[in-house]
């Protein structure tokens, strides 16, 4: 059946948030749908309080939350989120009465004008899903001299070295970043799921190789910017392998520079001085974790 011509959702893109209004007779049908069954953006955001008198259900969400995702282009900022219809089971659990549904939503802002933006019209989308654009960030791992100035020719260590990283990220455009190392792990082949497998960096920023022994791991402060992260490791080898060679896998994150360290964005050492965690940045007790391994992952 057509939908009315009144739209079934309405967007308003204001400067720090967008306005979603969902008319209840979602499809047109005279059926209407519940408030309970309508939801904002990948992390579920409920509507506000509804009046079931009303026909009408509205959302208010600032434009970064809600699992929205952010493309930067030439022109423009294009925050992205989903309306989705989640419809509940009938009383007959062999029988369905209604298909689940999802409404692309897009805010467009000209990045070279005023950051207001009237709505852009959602593209109506039930019964598939979209895919969200993911802003390209291009990421590297570098081994570096003693005098972190550029990338170190060689790449062979005698034990007792230290083995210096410069992990960074680049997007032209983007907001502003802080860069992290969730995980870092050495093999002994290429597979780094392989065994023997050591994880010197885990736990979503903890270097837990600066843990152990005689050993002089952490990262390296300050920062040379945001969006680099530094840091050293003592060379080792795996106990009874012949083999000369260590394969070193690291998994790369960004958050955005506004938003402050945490349990999940982290860059932690372990200071035999004090006996205590250290961030990078932050405050001490968002290291905790990495003493009692219940750390949060990384979202």
């Amino acid at each position: 059946r057509a939908l009315s011509p009144r739209p079934a959702v309405a967007v308003r893109c204001q400067e720090g948030q967008l306005a979603v209004t969902v008319r209840r007779d979602l499809f047109g049908t005279g059926r209407p749908v519940r408030a309970a069954e309508l939801s904002l953006g990948t992390a579920s955001c409920p509507p506000l309080s509804p009046n079931a008198a009303q026909a009408f259900v509205t959302f208010v969400a600032a434009l970064h939350a809600c699992g929205s995702t952010l493309q930067v282009t030439p022109d423009s900022l294009i925050y992205r989120t989903t309306l989705f219809y989640k419809p509940s089971r009938s009383g007959n659990p062999l029988i369905v009465r209604a298909t689940p549904a999802e409404v692309p939503i897009e805010c467009h802002y000209p990045r070279r004008s005023n950051v207001s933006s009237g709505a852009v019209h959602p593209t109506w989308a039930p019964f598939r899903s979209t895919v969200a654009a993911e802003e390209r960030l291009r990421f590297s791992l570098r081994l570096m001299d003693d005098e972190w100035s550029k990338e170190r020719l060689s790449n062979g260590f005698q034990l007792g070295d230290s083995l210096r990283f410069q992990a960074d990220v680049t997007s032209e455009g983007h907001v502003p970043l802080r860069l992290f190392v969730d995980q870092c792990v050495a093999t002994a082949s290429p597979d780094r799921s392989s065994s023997p497998r050591y994880a010197f960096i885990d736990l979503g920023g903890c270097l837990v190789d600066s843990r152990a022994e005689d050993t002089g791991s952490a990262f390296v402060a300050p920062r040379p910017r945001p969006e680099s992260l530094r840091f050293l490791v003592d060379a080792f080898k795996f106990a009874g392998d012949a083999g000369n060679l260590l394969y070193i896998s690291c998994h790369l994150r960004v958050s955005p520079l506004a938003e402050a360290p945490n349990p999940r964005n982290k860059a932690c050492s372990f200071s035999k001085a004090s006996g205590l965690w250290a961030p990078l940045e932050g405050t001490a007790a968002i290291c905790s974790c990495c003493d009692t391994g219940s750390c949060p992952s990384p979202g």
